[in-house]
């Protein structure tokens, strides 16, 4: 039988990132993704904006840590940048002036107040009359998530890691001192396994007779139209109703849609539901100057959460080398060079890396015991 160091189940992008910081801390890993292509589900279909404004303040300390990481110039391994500027722009009618007030509060320095005319004047099809202010941050940008997820990969190769896909996990069980993690191809034995099974993480730790997390995955539906004839989107911002109504984003000379829904679902292959594209264009149209005639694309995603909608990253209590990766919500993608190496130290046995520590993340904060996740 196979034996290794560490198993990661899933390799979407939390999977692929703890690997190859686990085969860079010299560890020997093997990555299991039950699909036949990598990256599948949930980070395949990401439209991920790069912002440090958003996500609640663990995501947001996560995220200003991997600053450096997105920030690096490219190299033979990734001839392209990660980050293309985008900016993001927080709308808000007159009657949620309120949420704006919020909002700014909490993004301080991040974000600077727009009036209406200036909103108006960055994106042309916003109504007249319908934002009464905004808020700007000027450092969001377009992420390439394909990029991304692929110079992992590329790095856990590089390092003697094994990435086997079409290998679903079909059983886990303690085998003396390690585990034995059964597949459709045989089984093989790890010290330890990171649980990084995206919208099935509590599905993988009912497998291993583990405490699930109470992950609940919820369902994110978008579409792509193309902008109003004449109109060159490429330049415009990602737009944001304060209260996260909808989101609009340029996307490759066409406009992504979303009505940001959040509706639970069991772990699936995601499909979007007419009711939810009703309300998408229903609410685009009545912001924007956006006739919609044909939808030349839809689909739709699973964001996993847990009860505080911070990620969980840290040993199980009830299981001795079961470690969980999970819970990232809508945030997994700009989170993850910080959240992998933060996780891969915690897998073993070592402290946060210190420059993620200073923007305050704790193991306290992500481990899978804290008191937001009692119940």
């Amino acid at each position: 039988m196979e034996s290794w160091d560490v198993a990661v189940i899933g390799a979407g992008i939390a999977g692929a990132s703890v690997a190859a910081e686990l085969a860079a801390l010299g560890v020997r890993v093997v990555l299991l993704e039950r699909e036949s292509q990598p990256g599948y589900h949930t980070t395949g279909r990401s439209a991920a904006l790069f912002t440090v404004t958003y996500g609640p303040p663990v995501i947001r300390a996560l995220s200003r840590a991997s600053v450096a990481a997105f920030d690096a110039p490219p190299d033979a391994a990734r001839p392209h940048p990660l980050l293309r500027p985008r900016g993001a722009l927080f709308i808000a009618r007159a009657d949620q002036s309120d949420a704006l007030a919020t909002l700014a509060d909490e993004l301080g320095d991040a974000a600077q107040p727009v009036n209406a005319a200036e909103a108006r004047a960055r994106l042309p099809i916003l109504r007249p009359g319908y934002a009464a202010a905004a808020l700007l941050d000027r450092r969001a940008a377009d992420i390439d998530v394909d990029a991304l997820h692929r110079q992992y990969l590329r790095a856990l190769n590089a390092l003697d890691g094994a990435q086997r896909n079409g290998t679903e996990v079909l059983a886990l069980s303690r085998d003396g001192a390690s585990w034995r993690v059964e597949t459709r191809d045989g089984p093989l034995r790890a010290d330890i396994v990171v649980n990084a099974a995206g919208a099935w993480a509590d599905e993988i730790a009912r497998f291993a007779g583990v405490a699930p997390v109470g992950l609940v995955p919820k369902r994110r539906t978008a579409l792509l139209v193309a902008p109003p004839e004449g109109q060159n989107p490429e330049s415009w911002p990602m737009i944001v109703d304060v209260d996260e109504q909808f989101y609009m984003k340029p996307d490759a000379g066409k406009l992504l849609l979303s009505p940001a829904d959040e509706t639970p679902s069991p772990p699936c292959d995601a499909q979007p539901d007419e009711m939810d594209v009703a309300i998408c264009i229903d609410r685009i149209q009545t912001a924007f100057d956006l006739p919609v005639r044909r939808i030349d694309h839809k689909w739709a995603g699973l964001r996993s959460f847990v009860a505080d909608k911070c990620p969980v990253a840290g040993f199980a209590p009830d299981a001795p080398g079961f470690f969980w990766l999970a819970g990232q919500g809508g945030y997994g993608i700009q989170s993850a060079p910080a959240l992998a190496r933060a996780a891969a130290a915690l897998a073993m046995g070592r402290t946060i890396p210190e420059d993620i520590a200073v923007e305050g993340v704790s193991a306290a904060a992500l481990s899978p015991t804290r008191q937001a996740l009692a119940a």
